[in-house]
């Protein structure tokens, strides 16, 4: 059964689970029956994914480094923070949903022992309202990829899986916005935090 309105074309976005933005799929069916019998009602709930396309051949594999010289702080602030060197790659910034987000990291050096290093994967939802647009991001999953004090200059590798209800494909349309960002958490001994951000497009392909 083709899922088509003639009249009035519209767009069919992929099944999607979010907290300001959410696309669900219902059939209803009705059996109405005499005028003494009570009318039959059923609502089933189906979930949309396109199929996959042929990917473009493009490449967009990413380095970075952080340190205290990367962050967003003030020398004033860069002083009270400890020396430390963590280079990384990420494997591709525009990944399938069906597929894991790979990479790896390296620590260096750190004056401080490290507690934990983290990655986090956050939804942004933006959505038209009365004043503009409003903006917010969740995060919908968090793994840790590393615990304890990390071996200095050991590749250690990046690896996560996406969930299936709380992402699809990166979205934009003219009336909300459904995209996507990885946090890199690197946790001290002392409970300090490093985070680094990355923006990542979401697609299908085969």
């Amino acid at each position: 059964m083709p899922l088509i309105c003639p009249k009035e074309p519209k767009i069919l976005y992929e099944t999607y689970h979010g907290v300001f933005v959410n696309i669900t799929y219902l059939l209803k069916a009705e059996v109405k029956r005499s005028f003494l019998a009570k009318s039959v009602f059923k609502a089933q709930q189906f979930i949309i994914q396109y199929r996959p396309v042929r990917p473009a051949e493009t490449k967009s594999e990413i380095s970075f480094s952080i340190s205290p010289e990367t962050l967003q702080k003030t020398a004033k602030e860069r002083i009270s923070i400890p020396r430390f060197l963590i280079t990384g790659v990420l494997d591709s910034t525009e990944t399938c949903v069906t597929q894991p987000f790979t990479g790896s990291l390296t620590v260096h050096h750190t004056e401080v022992p490290i507690k934990s290093i983290e990655m986090q994967l956050v939804r942004v939802e933006t959505c038209g309202c009365a004043e503009g647009f409003a903006r917010d991001a969740t995060e919908i999953q968090n793994i840790q990829i590393a615990e304890g004090n990390v071996c200095p200059k050991i590749a250690v590798p990046i690896y996560m899986t996406f969930p299936r209800l709380f992402t699809c494909p990166t979205l934009i349309t003219k009336n909300f916005k459904v995209e996507f960002e990885i946090n890199l958490v690197v946790i001290f001994g002392d409970d300090y935090l490093v985070t680094e951000n990355f923006q990542i497009m979401l697609n299908r392909t085969s």
